[in-house]
């Protein structure tokens, strides 16, 4: 049986860097204190603003896929989503981009930070049966929790510039066709 991809969305998916740090930005937070891969609420509470001030700035158009990754989202029959956005803005873009993944849970549907197990028991799969695509090193111990294989979305300059230990590094998002199986 191939394996299942679940993705991580925002840098792996999306290059969303530029759009994630504009509302901090138009806050008055300068770009190079924003960091990736974390839960909304937690870096406003650390930038000093609210979730509410910060997603009244959040353009849902501005974070445009990865070169390949259209291509790649229209090869795969199955295939889910675990992110720590919020579920209005990630299903507003899921929507405006016309991806229609099997399974998508954001960080309302966790109740916190993104976890693989609720993805795993509504998809009745188990860790062997998957990989998690991603970019952050969060992502990776999501990952290593359930005992799945994670996979760095290379084609993110930020991911590989981390040096986070992966089972592969997929230089390009078609190259995870392989890895499928």
């Amino acid at each position: 049986m191939p394996l299942v991809p679940i993705f991580d969305l925002d840098g792996t998916l999306l290059d969303s860097d530029v759009a994630l740090s504009a509302p901090f930005v138009a806050l008055g937070i300068p770009a190079d204190q924003v960091t990736f891969g974390r839960l909304l609420a937690d870096e406003c509470a650390r930038l000093g603003v609210t979730t509410e001030e910060y997603l009244s700035h959040y353009d849902v158009n501005a974070a445009l896929p990865y070169d390949g990754v259209d291509d790649l989202v229209a090869a795969l029959d199955r295939w889910a989503l675990c992110s720590n956005k919020e579920v209005v803005s990630g299903r507003a873009e899921l929507a405006r981009l016309g991806w229609e993944p099997e399974l998508a849970m954001f960080a309302d549907d966790f109740g916190g930070p993104k976890r693989l197990g609720p993805v795993l028991d509504v998809l009745g799969l188990l860790a062997g049966d998957v990989v998690f695509v991603g970019d952050t090193e969060h992502d990776r111990l999501c990952a290593t929790a359930v005992g799945c294989r994670f996979a760095l979305a290379g084609w993110n300059a930020r991911g590989v510039a981390l040096g986070l230990d992966a089972d592969v590094v997929l230089r390009r998002p078609l190259d995870l066709l392989d890895l499928l199986g």
